[in-house]
Parts: C-alpha cells; sequence; structure tokens
C-alpha cells in the first residue's frame, strides 16, 4: 500500500509542478514510509510515497515508467492473481526488471489501456496514468471502494491524491466546508460519495474511471457497475442444492484468500472471533498453516468485549494469537488524534478500537492484515435486516392511519413510560438504550420497510435542522432501487455504508499505522456470486448470513461462532457522561462551535438532555464532535457563516 498525489496544470513551470506534488506527496508519509518519488513533464507532476509489500527492491519504486516510455503510473494498492498477466507480459516480449505487481499494471496499461487493463485485473487499488503521447492523465479506483482517491479540478488544474491533506497540501489548493457535506455528516457519520467535507473536492466513486486533458474538465464514467452485477445475479440465480453452494462459496474463498496472502513482508489477520474474520483466517490456516492473528478486547468493560471469543477461534485453528487490550485511557488518549487519522470527518465510534489494533498489529511486526470486512453487506448479516423485514412483514399490512396515530403517541410517551415498556423486549431490542431506540422506530411506524431501515442507519433524524436548514449531499439512501426488500438493503449499504464507512475507517486507520489491510470477503467473484443468491442462502430460520456460517463449520465448531453479532463499538454512551464529558463539553458550548453552520442552541440542548440521562443522544453527538474536532484540528473554513 502506498500514498499518491499529483497535479497537473500547464500554466505552471516543470519546477513548480515537481515541488507541489512533492509536497502533497509529503502529507502522506504515513501511507508511505519506506520511499518516496516525483516525476514531472508537460504541464502534469506525480508524486508517490511507498510502502514496500512486494518486490521490496527499488525496482519497485515509483512513479514508475512502462517500457515504451509512453504510460507513467503513480499506483497505491494491490493486484491479485498476477501470474497469468505477467506470462503474458513475458510470452510478448516484456523482459521484467522486478517482480512488482506496479510493473505488471503499467505494462498492462501500455498494452491495452486503461480501460482494458482495468477489466482484467482484481485488486484492491487506486491509482493515476499519465499517456505522455496524448496528453492525457487517468485517474481509476478499484470496483469495491477500498482505497480512496481524492480529486478537485477547478479552470485549467486537477488536484488528486490518497487523501485530503494531499490535495490542502498543495499551495494552489483553497478549500472552503461544505455545509451540504455537514449536513450529510450528521445524518450518516461519514460524507457519501462522490461528495467530501469540502466545496468542489469529490472522491472518484467506486468502479470508476476519470480522464483529464488540458482546457477539458474531467470526464467520469464507470467501467464496473453494481447494479449490473445484480441484474445479472437476478437474471442467473444460483440454482444449485445447499452442498453445491457450500462447496461453491468455499472454493471462491479459498481462492480470494491464496491470492491475498501473496507478500513479501510478514502478514497476519484480524480475528474477531466474528463468522466473517474467523473463516478468513481458518481459510489461511489451509492454505499456509497457522498465521499470526490479533484481536480487540474492551478489557475495562466485559459487555463490549468479545475477545475472548476471538481466543477460542485461534486456539481450535491453532493460530499464534495476541488480544490487543483496547483500555479506556488508552482509547480516550486517541480521541484527540481522530481528526489527524481519519482526514475527513467520519463519526464511526469504532474507529477508536480500529486504530489501536492496527497500530499493536504494526508494532507486532507485521506490515500485512487481512480481514472479514464485507460480509455483513454481502451476505445480508447486521441483525437491523432482520429488523426492517420484520416491520414490513408485521408493520406495513396495518393501516397507514392508525400507525400515524400510533407514532404520534409514542413521540408523546414520557421516556420512563418507554423504559417501562422496554424492559420486556428481547434481544437486540432490550438493554440501557431500549427506550431510544423505542422512539426511533415509532416515528417510523407510519412508512415502509425501506423507509424503516434507511432510518436505522440515520444518527440525525433532524440533521438537516441541526445544520441551518441545509439538505444534505445526494445519497444511495434518498433512492431505493428495485427488488426484494432484502436485495435492497444490501445493495445500500454495499454502494455506501461499506465503502464510505466501513472501509474508509480500516483504509485511514490501517495505513496511520503503516499496516496494509487487505478484504478478501470482498474480491469480485465473491461479491458476483453473492449476488446470484437466493434469499434462502441468506437467511434460513432466522440465522443470517446461512450459507457463510455453512462454510464455517466446516472449519470451526457451532459453538464457537453460534451466538448473537456483537459489533465492535465502545461504551459511547457512558463515556459521553463520563471521561469524555470535559472533551465534549468543550467542543459542544464552545461558542464558535461548528464555524456559524451547526445551530448551536439545538446542539447544547442534545448534549445537555445526554448528560441528565434524559435522552441518550450519544449517536447523533458524535458526528457533531468528528466534525468540531476535524474543523479545528485542520483549520478549515465554512463556506459562509450564519448571521
Amino acid at each position: 500500500m502506498c500514498g499518491i498525489a499529483g497535479i497537473a496544470d500547464p500554466r505552471l513551470s516543470p519546477g513548480r509542478l515537481a515541488d507541489e506534488a512533492g509536497r502533497m506527496a509529503d502529507a502522506l508519509s504515513h501511507r508511505g514510509p519506506d520511499g518516496r518519488g516525483v516525476w514531472g513533464e508537460g504541464g502534469v507532476a506525480l508524486g508517490h510515497r511507498r510502502l514496500a509489500i512486494r518486490d521490496l527492491s527499488p525496482a519497485g519504486a515509483q512513479p514508475m515508467p512502462s517500457r515504451d516510455g509512453r504510460w507513467v503510473l503513480t499506483y497505491n494498492g494491490e493486484l491479485y492473481g498476477t501470474h497469468d498477466a505477467r506470462a503474458a507480459l513475458a510470452s510478448a516480449g516484456h523482459a521484467f526488471a522486478g517482480q512488482s505487481d506496479t510493473e505488471i499494471l503499467v505494462e498492462l496499461i501500455a498494452r491495452h489501456g486503461v480501460a482494458g487493463a482495468l477489466a482484467g485485473v482484481e485488486g484492491i487499488f487506486a491509482f493515476a496514468a499519465y499517456d505522455r503521447a496524448e496528453g492525457c492523465l487517468w485517474l481509476a479506483r478499484d470496483r469495491m471502494g477500498v482505497k480512496p482517491l481524492f480529486y478537485a479540478a477547478t479552470g485549467e488544474r486537477l488536484l488528486f491524491g490518497s487523501t485530503l491533506a494531499a490535495l490542502t497540501a498543495c499551495e494552489a489548493a483553497d478549500f472552503t466546508i461544505d455545509p451540504a457535506a455537514v449536513s450529510s455528516l450528521l445524518r450518516h457519520g461519514y460524507v457519501p460519495a462522490p461528495g467530501s467535507i469540502y466545496l468542489g473536492v469529490r472522491k472518484l466513486e467506486p468502479g470508476h474511471l476519470l480522464s483529464w486533458r488540458p482546457g477539458e474538465g474531467p470526464s467520469v464514467a464507470p467501467y464496473w457497475s453494481l447494479d449490473a452485477v445484480i441484474a445479472a445475479g437476478r437474471a442467473d440465480p444460483f440454482a444449485g442444492s445447499d452442498a453445491d453452494a457450500i462447496e461453491t462459496l468455499e472454493g471462491l474463498l479459498t481462492g480470494a484468500v491464496r491470492r491475498q496472502m501473496a507478500s513479501d513482508v510478514p502478514l497476519g489477520a484480524f480475528l474477531s472471533g466474528g463468522i466473517d474474520s474467523s473463516l478468513v483466517a481458518a481459510l489461511m490456516v489451509g492454505a499456509r498453516g497457522a498465521p499470526r492473528t490479533f484481536a480487540a478486547g474492551f478489557t475495562d468493560d466485559p459487555r463490549f468485549d468479545e475477545s475472548g471469543h476471538a481466543a477460542a477461534v485461534a486456539r481450535h485453528l491453532g493460530t499464534d494469537h495476541t488480544t490487543i487490550p483496547v483500555r479506556e485511557a488508552d482509547a480516550l488518549a486517541l480521541v484527540a488524534r481522530l481528526p489527524e487519522i481519519y482526514d475527513e470527518p467520519l463519526a464511526d465510534p469504532s474507529g477508536l478500537p480500529t486504530a489501536l489494533l492496527c497500530a499493536a498489529t504494526r508494532r507486532a511486526g507485521l506490515t500485512v492484515a487481512l480481514s472479514g470486512d464485507g460480509g455483513d453487506e454481502l451476505f445480508a448479516g447486521y441483525d437491523r435486516y432482520a429488523l426492517a423485514t420484520r416491520f414490513a412483514d408485521r408493520i406495513e399490512p396495518i393501516p397507514r392511519f392508525l400507525r400515524r396515530a400510533a407514532a404520534g403517541a409514542a413521540g408523546r410517551m414520557p421516556q420512563a413510560a418507554l423504559a417501562l415498556a422496554a424492559r420486556a423486549l428481547p434481544p437486540p431490542w432490550g438493554g440501557p438504550d431500549a427506550p431510544d431506540r423505542l422512539r426511533k422506530a415509532a416515528a417510523q411506524l407510519p412508512g415502509d420497510g425501506f423507509a424503516f431501515y434507511s432510518r436505522l442507519l440515520t444518527l440525525n433524524p433532524d440533521a438537516r435542522t441541526l445544520a441551518n436548514g441545509v439538505s444534505g449531499v445526494p445519497s444511495p439512501m434518498d433512492w431505493p432501487g428495485a427488488g426484494s426488500l432484502l436485495d435492497r438493503m444490501r445493495r445500500l449499504d454495499t454502494l455506501a455504508y461499506l465503502p464510505d464507512d466501513v472501509l474508509t475507517k480500516v483504509d485511514r486507520a490501517s495505513m496511520a499505522a503503516g499496516l496494509e489491510a487487505r478484504v478478501p470477503l470482498l474480491d469480485r467473484s465473491v461479491v458476483e456470486f453473492a449476488w446470484r443468491l437466493p434469499p434462502h442462502l441468506l437467511v434460513r430460520d432466522g440465522r443470517r448470513k446461512w450459507l457463510l456460517r455453512e462454510v464455517l463449520a466446516r472449519h470451526v465448531p457451532r459453538i464457537l461462532f453460534e451466538r448473537r453479532k456483537q459489533g465492535f463499538a465502545p461504551p459511547l454512551a457512558s463515556w459521553l457522561r463520563g471521561p469524555l464529558r470535559a472533551y465534549a463539553g468543550d467542543l459542544l458550548l464552545s461558542p464558535d462551535l461548528g464555524g456559524g453552520l451547526l445551530d448551536r442552541a439545538r446542539v447544547r440542548a442534545l448534549f445537555a438532555e445526554h448528560q441528565t440521562g434524559t435522552r441518550n443522544h450519544a449517536v447523533g453527538l458524535w458526528p457533531i464532535l468528528a466534525f468540531e474536532a476535524w474543523r479545528l484540528a485542520s483549520g478549515a473554513r465554512p463556506a459562509h457563516k450564519d448571521g
């Protein structure tokens, strides 16, 4: 893994361009501590910071020219299963200078063009390729959005980089905060692609390709489409038996894990003890023997600690296992660094333990770790899928006017009465936060199952009001798509929550520690197969991820993984009333809260209700805190202020 950056501006001198590209690349030094490179010509300069994974020699240095000299590539990522591509290039007469996948990619581009090369590669990547003959700069991002890529096009200039910090390091850059992005952050906990927190800066969406020439604006188009995969899966659903499905999926996952274990540096895995990470670890054992595995444990609060489950799975598999204690003091000490680590404000509380886990894994000597991300989205693993399905089955048939009346009554019910009613609720509705969950659920009674699901994903239902009446940027949540409710929920999460929250969190946390995270469950073959599966292979007898469970049962006893999903979030509500109270108060009660972009009175009211215990607003307050901490740390200016 690496960091990439660059600038295209025919008005600037070669020296100025090289200086800017170098400055932008240096802002990415944490992503690439092993090397630095800058190349420039004809109004374009490319920068690179290297984390050496494949071919540790200088032969893997970047930016890298093609053998014929026409193309120059700066690349962040890993290609998997490149043996056939390498053999084809060798048979065509290419003499390789080294063993890096970068050389394979630039030579595939030289031979087939950017679009042609993308059609034949599998991996996680973001890259920029400059065609010296045509004077055209190309940007591309992997299909699932594992690796990030930001860009800004203004007039005759194009800037790009792996992070926002790379763009803001350019002296020619002058960005202001987008109020609509703030509204979206308060709603979702992230800024949905292609938007970013800055006006004029965009994320290149997963599976998309951008081309740019001097005097022309950027042209962006998909080279791969999740909706096309979904349509193909519906047109050709898997029709085999249960045994056939189990065998097929295990074969695809085994191949993906084997390909992604290619590395010239120490490699291991994250192991939470859940279904997805346990399956990845088990297949790694089958491929190459027992790997090193790492888990995070909330040792100060057993309610949030699943490290014991991970240790039990590790013992069964025989892995060399390490539990990383996530102590309250360590997590709280990290809070102030979150804006630096995550670059763009991200309000996922699990970012805290993720960052601690990644840092400890790197300190233990690993440079690459495989994770189980993607399993919940592809194979219907979230609890909220079951909740929304029950809503659609049991509530939608009730006349809408009765549902409206019930929603109104629940909204007026005192908190104490809701707490009393919540005592009788089973998991996942029970617990200390049950009254607030009940209130939020009741507010959705007049809608349908997808509206209910969208509300479950909404951190602040009044985000627009909190953002001084500004609407958010467009999001996949705003259009449900077609098909069954289960398919629409999975599609939404795969298009938005997975790349913009989950994968962003893991990429930034791992790269901040100089660690590469790989995701075999998001191999293209696995993604395409998952969307061919009929519902009974995803959910059966109330058991989500049924097919993944059956594959895992071939390797791990069911008693070690058949339990309720626990998640990976810290006890945020109690922290905001206790050890984080002063930190949160300093930010939320400031007279300059939000730089004029937030309704200060409403935010103060939320904070006060949370502190008194009247309501639990932890999930709603966290994105406000994430934004404000980022705004102050970055020095970013709002596009406008309120009066």
